[in-house]
């Protein structure tokens, strides 16, 4: 390098001292007996870089201490000048203000501004400044980190104070492989680090895709490497993962039936699976194959790293903002966008959107199970809008298709039920191959249950469990969640067993509760005791005691025990009149031997019931049909 300075000052810029290119002029000779004049604004841009976790920050911050040693050495002469950029200045650097308060303090010194910004240089120079411009460095061979890769290996894994590894094989097939017995330091992954960094900006193939506080992400070629440092991490960390093979679905075992399907009619896709199962590898196959058809084909990653043909534009988020890319993608309308990868919510909603804007869409889900993928659908997504967003979902695991999902909406009764007054929207989710049902999405008690339809060995049904675990929510809204709660349901009539003492409140006052239950869920509701429950024989009712009368006269009743007591019949009202020294006392009542609820007295010494209830109809027949209603204490 062959440079003349003509000034008894220089000036760098931030460029020229993150790359280190300062200390290098000085020790070679170039800056003998000049002033290294740094400006205070590239001070606050490099404290607010490494501050923020980024290298660049750190690796100007290393160059500055470099030319300290050198001024002490007495090889050049270092001064700071110039103001100290606000916050908001710095945040503004992309838009010229730092670059312009160095040129400021270039020309408050008569210096010679030394830069790789060819901005810079045409700005400064159009100011009248001196300037000596270099190219930005570039890196052509190959960093250590790519060196060091195995041939076939799927990723490097480096950690500070642990020997490198690495992965070797493809998905499904990998073994992990120790590199050198020796640890990795922390000097050899920070240089590592930076190393990267440095080719990614000089190389036109390879670009920084996030740059955030502690983590860094390069494209690095085919090479997608994660650097973690603290205190995003508590140590050194360096992950390089790169694409094994390219396949086409020729390599993939697909049936003609799939293949038509992917041709003709898919255009909500959701490829699932576990992390490393192949599912990006298999959605850059897909993408090829409709770019063949003739297809115009985009996708969206962050970051971007599929494996794809030029054709093929990858798009990243806009301004961070994925949203921000989905608008552009709907002006640019193409007929199919890979979506890599949908995780956030916001992401899902994304992917509607464009969907059911009338793009094709293919979305990269993790899910350990088929029907997984579906479920982070829900409450994302409105349920009937679910089969229009995603028609097929396709299973990948070890690099092979596991299971393929056909998804469709259709009004009917669930499976499991019998009342026609319970039919509903149902999305239905078949096995695309064989045509098999296997889950049901719908709503039940205003909450959407995933439901297995495959018969199982219980005796129960699926929808039976499901309109039980609804039922046991909803009464444990009136009992709290620590009393102990049974339900049991057979077709369209459920039966509660809670204790004795409880079972009025799950009741409610005039039969309230269990019309609301009855009401939410479309099943008839009996309230019985969980001690009846416990202490029945197989098919057998429990039996109270015999009657213990009292002969009309006022004494005291033991707990267990039977008293006289009024039945009135006023209209609106079956009315139990006990007397108003049982006010308070919980008491069972029975029409002869037959259970039929629990209650309190009230504190005018009878128990109400309102005859349009269950419970009071049941009471208003027995007293016309001239039954015994009798009323028993709780023990």
């Amino acid at each position: 390098m062959e440079i003349e300075v003509k000034t008894e000052h220089v000036v760098p810029d931030t460029s020229v001292v993150v790359d280190g290119r300062i200390s290098r002029l000085a020790e070679e000779g170039y800056l003998e007996d000049k002033t290294v004049v740094i400006p205070r604004a590239v001070v606050a841009e490099l404290e607010y870089q490494a501050n923020r976790g980024r290298e660049t920050g750190f690796a100007g911050l290393r160059e500055l201490q470099e030319l300290q040693r050198l001024a002490r050495e007495g090889i050049i002469k270092v001064e700071f000048a110039g103001e100290r950029p606000g916050l908001e200045e710095i945040r503004l650097a992309r838009s010229g203000e730092i670059d312009a308060m160095i040129r400021e303090v270039a020309r408050e010194y008569d210096a010679t501004l030394i830069t790789s910004d060819k901005v810079q240089a045409e700005a400064a120079k159009a100011e009248g400044i001196e300037v000596v411009y270099f190219e930005p460095i570039t890196r052509t061979g190959e960093t250590e980190i790519e060196r060091m890769m195995p041939e076939n290996a799927m990723s490097l894994h480096l950690k500070e104070n642990v020997p490198p590894k690495a992965k070797v094989g493809r998905p499904g097939d990998w073994k992990l492989v120790e590199l050198r017995p020796e640890p990795c330091t922390r000097e050899e992954l920070e240089r590592w680090a930076r190393e990267i960094i440095e080719k990614a900006h000089a190389d036109e193939d390879s670009f920084v895709e996030i740059d955030r506080g502690g983590a860094t992400v390069v494209q690095l070629r085919d090479l997608r490497v994660s650097i973690a440092r603290p205190p995003f991490s508590e140590g050194w960390e360096i992950t390089a993962v790169r694409p094994v093979v390219k396949v086409t679905l020729d390599d993939y075992d697909l049936s003609d039936k799939l293949k038509r399907r992917l041709k003709e009619r898919a255009e909500g896709i959701l490829v699932a699976g576990p992390p490393g199962s192949g599912k990006s590898t298999f959605c850059a196959a897909l993408a090829e194959f409709y770019a063949e058809q003739g297809k115009i084909v985009k996708t969206m990653e962050s970051p971007r790293d599929l494996q794809v043909s030029d054709e093929i534009t990858q798009y990243a988020p806009l301004e961070g903002d994925m949203e921000k890319t989905a608008d552009i993608l709907l002006l640019v309308r193409p007929d199919y966008t890979i979506y890599d990868e949908v995780r956030k919510t916001r992401d899902f909603e994304v992917f509607a959107d464009m969907r059911l804007a009338g793009v094709g869409m293919i979305g990269v889900v993790h899910a350990t199970r088929p029907i997984d993928a579906i479920q982070r659908l829900i409450g994302r997504v409105e349920l009937g809008l679910i089969p229009q967003v995603v028609d097929t979902v396709i299973f990948i695991e070890d690099g092979q298709i596991k299971k393929v999902y056909d998804v469709s909406m259709t009004v009917k009764v669930p499976t499991g039920m019998t009342e026609e007054d319970l039919a509903r929207p149902v999305v239905e989710v078949r096995d695309f191959e064989t045509g098999e049902l296997e889950y049901e999405i719908y709503t039940y008690g205003e909450e959407v249950f995933v439901v297995p339809v495959k018969e199982t060995e219980e005796r129960e049904t699926p929808s039976e469990r499901l309109a039980a675990e609804v039922i046991e929510r909803e009464v444990r809204r009136f009992v709290g969640g620590r009393v102990p709660v049974e339900v049991e349901v057979k077709g369209s009539q459920a039966t509660v067993y809670v204790p004795e003492n409880v079972v009025p409140m799950v009741i409610g006052k005039r039969g309230r509760n269990v019309e609301q239950i009855e009401r939410r869920t479309g099943l008839k509701i009996v309230v019985k005791p969980l001690e009846e429950r416990e202490g029945k024989g197989e098919g057998e009712a429990p039996k109270p005691p015999g009657p213990q009368r009292a002969d009309g006269r006022v004494v005291e009743v033991e707990s267990g025990e039977e008293f006289p007591m009024e039945v009135v019949d006023d209209g609106e009202y079956i009315r139990l009149r006990v007397g108003e020294r049982f006010a308070g006392r919980p008491v069972k009542v029975f029409v002869e031997d037959e259970y039929v609820f629990t209650a309190t007295v009230g504190s005018s010494g009878e128990v109400r019931v309102n005859k349009e209830t269950s419970v009071g109809e049941r009471l208003e027949r027995a007293l016309h049909q001239g039954r015994e209603i009798r009323v028993q204490t709780i023990p």
